[in-house]
């Protein structure tokens, strides 16, 4: 049995700002947080609600297994999932998170947000740095005019450090937990 409201922010991050929004929904709910790193699957029974955030790579959602493994024990709680990364958030890039992310019962079930992080080339992995060249290379094969706003986006912060990231941003997640 588990305890009346009791919630946890679990995060896993590469450069900090999925960390940056689980420790502004911790302080705002008064809730634990952990690193997923450092917390145990077999935890999850001790919470009624329970908040994930990952990085988002190539609509993939870090670390995101500790739900889907787990959802079964899950299915009758408050789950909400956060992904964080540079593109703004529209219903296409949503729904191939979702798709990506998620298995059938999820979809159903699960309160998804994406919010957007910040963005530093020079701070990045070397293999992030080639990944992220390579898209880059392809972007600017586009004729201008066919660019999408994501893909001037990223050519603009590839020139120069960005940061999307803002304690607004974890309002409608606060909504969801309080519902």
């Amino acid at each position: 049995m588990t305890n009346q409201n009791k919630k946890v922010v679990i995060y896993k991050t590469k450069y900090g700002s999925a960390k940056q929004y689980a420790e502004w929904i911790a302080e705002e709910l008064k809730c634990e947080i952990y690193r997923q790193e450092n917390f145990s699957a077999a935890s999850l029974d001790k919470y009624d609600t329970i908040i994930y955030g990952g990085s988002l790579y190539a609509v993939g959602i870090l670390g995101i297994s500790l739900i889907k493994n787990n959802y079964e024990k899950l299915k009758d709680k408050k789950v909400i999932i956060f992904s964080v990364g540079i593109s703004p958030s529209n219903e296409k890039t949503g729904n191939d998170v979702i798709t990506n992310n998620f298995t059938e019962e999820m979809k159903n079930k699960v309160d998804y947000h994406h919010l957007r992080g910040a963005f530093n080339y020079n701070k990045l992995s070397f293999l992030h740095k080639i990944m992220m060249w390579t898209m880059k290379k392809i972007i600017e094969r586009k004729k201008p005019e066919n660019r999408t706003e994501d893909d001037k986006g990223l050519l603009t912060a590839l020139s120069s450090p960005c940061d999307f990231k803002s304690k607004k941003n974890i309002l409608p997640i606060i909504e969801s937990v309080e519902k």
